[in-house]
């Protein structure tokens, strides 16, 4: 049985985020990359342990898969069945920083 995937408010925000940037210098490019990270977030309906244990927080359910430059940091809530996007991060910009609470 799938997981649902929730978006906390903080992801929606940074991936609003990354479009904004990408789009000042590339229109389309920031369309496609938006698209593109949201359809690799997708692939964790059916596999919610594909990406690795964060490194900085080394707790089993805070995962994360690597698109290009960003981190995408999710918890897995198996008793729920619920996979929450909660940060998408730029890898440059260090460890991730996660919000104490999740919003959605």
């Amino acid at each position: 049985m799938a997981y649902k995937i929730v978006w906390s408010l903080q992801a929606r925000e940074d991936l609003q985020a990354i479009v904004r940037f990408i789009r000042r210098k590339n229109p389309r490019a920031a369309a496609d990359f938006g698209y593109a990270l949201i359809k690799r977030v997708d692939v964790l309906e059916n596999f919610p342990r594909l990406g690795r244990r964060v490194p900085e927080f080394d707790e089993d359910t805070i995962r994360e898969l690597i698109h290009r430059s960003y981190r995408i940091i999710y918890q897995v809530q198996d008793e729920q069945r619920l996979l929450a996007v909660v940060r998408l991060w730029h890898g440059a910009r260090g460890a991730p920083e996660l919000p104490a609470q999740w919003e959605f």
